[in-house]
Parts: structure tokens; C-alpha cells; sequence
């Protein structure tokens, strides 16, 4: 082992993973200064360089314990258990009791290796425990289930919400005073807290409540692909929905409307913001929240997972002292991350930012960020009349939706300003063919854009549960490959696995097209050239599209075929 300065863990996992034979010294100095550049934690540098699987290592560790690895989500707990430790306790030393034989509790460890935990939970807990290995998500996600922060256990959670479902037959659910006592009942409270931390600890970017006929359903959307949980009584929908509503300030007695509101949380002492929408329905209100989670958020234009020559051209765009930058792709493709991120690296003492957005979605440090309000005329057109009044260099519109807006930035950016926004559209390409569209002049166009940005984000495979495979002749011919090109690539596909509800996917990676306003392409936008003319001479020119950043991803086994079909078009 190198003479480095290793805390007592990553010092015992080293030695571990040397002596098993599964990594090299040279390997895990490479793991370990990625480890103390980014901050990761030392194991999950482990799994993201594939030296070895989370399960592997937990098996590995457990074996040099002299323990086992457990699954406590197989078989239930029982409740006499879980009050056998406090919740202070549990959450203190991040254990989970899930079993008792001969008095001697079976105790369940996120971080068996602490050994001063080990010597403490016998006094602590009063009885002899016996320690056990487990995924530390699965403690995580078993703590947030049975020990509530601040509540009791899930089984009085469950108790108090029967009891407050008998309360729902006498009330008038008409009544704002009567909705608005059943949004302060505890039990609700606590059901509610339980599913936003759930949904944060699982990192989903949404959170559905839909009520129906005769069902309550609760829907997580991760890495793009919704999730159902166990639905609550279809009784719960309206104090649960109205209980969302309180928190984020929407007026409890409007349920013909949709309203858009916030809300601001400390998870696990992490701040997250969640923009609420609601709807009305034929059977209620459905209510969706965006989960705006800053720490898994890396505003970074090298962790993007663009190609480093792509990279270099962005980098080249956003510092220039005008023109227009565009950032194209549907909702919830990462425009806005891509628009931070450039916004971040320029950030500097010597130059004035403004961004005008709907809504704000994180705080940037040393940017002004102006709210777009409809309601009050504060729309994206008339922000940015605004703001070339107040001395900026450079400005991000969140959205160009309109020939006035449009024709604004094009003004702002004649003036000598540098303007990034985003636009709905297809392709790169597309978005000459959307402003000509709108109405904006072509001459106007080739004079101020600068360059066009698509992308879009695809699922990334399992690294817990991906295998090798043999590309059958239709996926090839799907994407259109030869045997011979793909001679030496690799592809893989996930097998399904816990860590990934059985999806076989786990993360997402951007995949991205960048237009570059050339002189060729400058020409061609001046003579209304349709967009497949515009999009093959970028081509021509180097440009590599979506479908090509998703097949080169497919060769290196990062994602699949279908991912890639889904998400593209050739």
C-alpha cells in the first residue's frame, strides 16, 4: 500500500481489495484521488470505475467480519423488533433491528466497519446485539420508513391515518376550514414527510399524486421512467393533496384551477426546493411535484458528458462578448443544467449576469435571477427590455416562446450581449427553422446565433447488473451498424436488480448534437434552406448527431439500443 494518508476505512477496503485479488495498487491510487478531488465517497468511486460491484464488496466485507451480507427488505419485520431500538439510536448509529433469536438482537449496519459503534450498541440498546452487513441505501431507505425523522414508528403512522380516515365521513370536504384541519392532522403530516423524503432519498425528479375513481395513486418518476408505490386509501387524496397545498401556499379553497406554488425542505439536512403544480380532475386535484435537489445537482460543464472537443466549442460560445447561444431538446432534457453550468464558468467579479427565469430553479451565487410572473405583465419579452437597462453582459432567457421574445434577444444581442436561452425543438437544426417560424427575420438570425446545442438524457446501464451480449442482426440494422464496425465494442445490457427496480437501468448520461453558425450555415439560413438541408451540412462539417452520440455510448456499454431508439431519430 502507497504511503498515502488514508482514513482507518478506505485503509481496511484497500487492503481488502488488494489481497482478494480484485484491484491493483495502481487502480485504487487512481479511485483514491478521484475520491479526494470530487469529494464521492471512497466506495462509490469503486463501483463507477467498475473495479468491483456493491455487492461484491459488502460480501467481501462481511466475510473479513466474520458476518453475513443481509437483504431486510425479504420478510417482514416485526414490530417488537423495531421498538427494541429508539429512533435516536437507529438513526444515530444508522442500524435497522430486523430479527431476535436467544435474546441476542440482529441488528443490521450502513457502516459495519465502525467499531465504535459495534462496542456501543450492546450498552446502548441493553442486550446483546449481533451486527450484520447491508446496503447502506436499503438501511437508509428502512430508517426513513420505520424511524420518521421526527415521528414515531411507520405502524403508529398507519394506526393514526385509520383513524383519521373515519374522521373524513363527518366532514364537509367543501369547507376551506374543514380542508384546512385535516391538512394539520399529524398523521397526515408524517405520511406526507415520509413520501417527500422517500421520493429525494430514491432521487426521483418527480412526484405524481393522482387521485381516481377508486384509487389514490402516488407514482415516483427516476431516471425518466415512472415508479408506483403502494397506494394509500383513495379516502387520503384530499387531506394528503390539501396538506401539499398548505405547505406550498396555494389557496386551499380553489380547487377549479390550477395553481403553481413552493415548496422549500432540509432532507437529511440538504436543502431541496419542490415546484408543486396542481390540476383539478374529474376526481380531484392532481398534484405534481418537481424536485429540485442542489446537492445531486453538479453544475459543471466537464461532468455534462459531452465529448471534450464539443466541450472546448461550448466553452469557446459562452465566452463571447455577443451572440446568441441556444440550448434546444422536450422538458426535463437538461437545458437548463447545460445553461447553469456555462452560466457558472463565466461567472466572474467582472462581469454583470442576469437570468430570467420560470420559475428560478437554484440559486447561482453572484447572478441576479428574476422571476417570470404572467399575472403581473413580468413576462420573458419584458424582463429582458428590462435588463438591457441595467448594464449586463451577458443574459439567459429560460425560454424563447414567442416572436416578441425572440426578437428581444436578437436586440439584446446586437447590442453587445451575450444571450443564452432555450427552445423546443427536435434537433440543432430546427431551431433556425422555429425563429424563422415565429417570424424573425433569417438576416437577423445568421447575423446573432452563434451556435445550437440539442441533447437529451438516456438511461445509463446497471452497473450492479449488466452483462456482455451478442447484438442481435435487428439491433444493429436498428441503429445502422455492420458487424464489422462494431468488431471489438461492447455492448451490455442490465439483467434487473434491486439497486435498479428491476429495470436494468440506473443514472442517466446526456447525449448532444452542436451546430456551429459557420459561414456555410450562416448562407444557407439568409437563402430559407429547409432544415434537413442546414442539418447535412453540419453534418458535413463534423457536427455529430443525437442518434451518433447514442450509438457511440452503445459501442462503449454504456447504454442500449433501445434507449437510444427511443430517444432519437435518424
Amino acid at each position: 500500500m502507497p504511503n498515502l494518508d488514508l482514513d482507518a476505512d478506505v485503509s481496511t477496503i484497500w487492503q481488502m481489495l488488494e489481497d482478494a485479488g480484485h484491484a491493483t495498487a495502481e487502480q485504487l491510487e487512481e479511485v483514491y484521488e478521484e475520491h479526494q478531488r470530487t469529494g464521492r465517497d471512497f466506495t462509490t468511486v469503486l463501483y463507477n470505475y467498475e473495479i468491483i460491484k456493491e455487492e461484491d464488496l459488502l460480501r467481501l466485507i462481511a466475510e473479513n467480519l466474520g458476518t453475513e451480507l443481509v437483504d431486510i427488505r425479504q420478510g417482514e419485520i416485526p414490530e417488537t423488533v423495531i421498538q427494541s431500538v429508539t429512533a435516536d439510536t437507529a438513526r444515530t448509529y444508522q442500524v435497522i433491528p430486523f430479527n431476535e433469536e436467544f435474546d441476542v438482537l440482529w441488528v443490521a449496519a450502513a457502516d459495519p466497519m465502525n467499531y465504535r459503534m459495534v462496542s456501543d450498541l450492546n450498552y446502548v440498546v441493553g442486550k446483546e446485539c449481533r451486527i450484520f452487513v447491508a446496503r447502506p441505501a436499503q438501511v437508509a431507505d428502512a430508517l426513513d420508513f420505520f424511524y420518521p425523522e421526527g415521528s414515531g414508528n411507520m405502524a403508529d403512522i398507519l394506526n393514526e391515518l385509520q383513524e383519521a380516515r373515519g374522521d373524513l365521513d363527518t366532514l364537509d370536504l367543501d369547507n376551506a376550514d374543514n380542508l384546512a384541519e385535516l391538512a394539520q392532522q399529524r398523521p397526515i403530516i408524517r405520511f406526507v414527510q415520509i413520501i417527500l423524503t422517500q421520493a429525494i432519498k430514491d432521487q426521483a425528479s418527480d412526484i405524481h399524486f393522482e387521485p381516481f375513481a377508486d384509487e389514490f395513486r402516488i407514482r415516483y418518476r427516476i431516471d425518466g421512467a415512472l415508479y408506483e408505490m403502494t397506494p394509500p386509501p383513495v379516502s387520503l387524496a384530499v387531506p394528503v393533496i390539501s396538506r401539499i397545498k398548505v405547505m406550498s401556499g396555494l389557496n386551499i379553497a380553489e380547487r377549479r384551477l390550477p395553481q403553481d406554488g413552493r415548496i422549500e425542505l432540509r432532507i437529511s439536512k440538504r436543502p431541496v426546493d419542490l415546484r408543486v403544480s396542481s390540476l383539478p380532475t374529474q376526481y380531484g386535484e392532481s398534484v405534481v411535484l418537481r424536485v429540485l435537489d442542489r446537492s445531486v445537482v453538479n453544475l459543471d460543464l466537464d461532468s455534462l458528458g459531452m465529448p471534450k472537443e464539443m466541450v472546448h466549442h461550448v466553452r469557446q460560445t459562452i465566452h463571447r462578448p455577443n451572440g446568441i447561444f441556444l440550448v434546444t431538446g422536450p422538458t426535463g432534457c437538461g437545458k437548463t443544467t447545460t445553461l447553469y453550468s456555462g452560466l457558472r464558468e463565466i461567472n466572474s467579479i467582472d462581469d454583470k449576469l442576469l437570468t430570467a427565469e420560470d420559475p428560478v430553479e437554484y440559486d447561482l451565487e453572484g447572478i441576479m435571477q428574476v422571476q417570470v410572473r404572467e399575472a403581473v405583465n413580468m413576462t420573458f419579452a419584458n424582463a429582458l427590455r428590462a435588463f438591457l437597462r441595467q448594464d449586463p453582459d451577458r443574459i439567459m432567457v429560460g425560454e424563447i416562446r414567442d416572436v416578441e421574445t425572440a426578437g428581444m434577444a436578437i436586440q439584446a444581442s446586437l447590442t453587445g450581449h451575450l444571450v443564452l436561452s432555450t427552445l423546443h425543438t427536435n434537433d440543432a437544426a430546427g431551431a433556425v427553422t422555429r425563429l424563422i417560424d415565429m417570424g424573425i427575420e433569417p438576416f437577423l438570425i445568421s447575423s446573432t446565433l452563434v451556435a445550437v446545442l440539442a441533447q437529451r438524457l438516456i438511461r445509463r446501464v446497471c452497473n450492479n447488473c449488466k452483462e456482455q451480449y451478442e447484438p442481435s442482426d435487428a439491433e444493429l440494422d436498428a441503429v445502422r451498424l455492420t458487424r464489422e464496425q462494431v468488431a471489438g465494442a461492447t455492448f451490455c445490457r442490465g439483467l434487473g436488480c434491486e439497486i435498479c427496480n428491476n429495470s436494468g437501468y440506473k443514472g442517466r448520461i446526456g447525449i448532444f448534437e452542436l451546430l456551429r453558425a459557420t459561414p456555410a450555415i450562416q448562407r444557407m439560413i439568409n437563402d430559407r434552406k429547409p432544415t434537413m438541408t442546414i442539418r447535412q451540412q453540419a453534418m458535413d462539417e463534423g457536427m455529430e448527431t443525437l442518434r451518433q452520440s447514442g450509438v457511440r455510448l452503445i459501442r462503449q456499454g454504456i447504454t442500449t439500443v433501445e434507449e437510444v431508439l427511443t430517444y432519437t431519430m435518424d
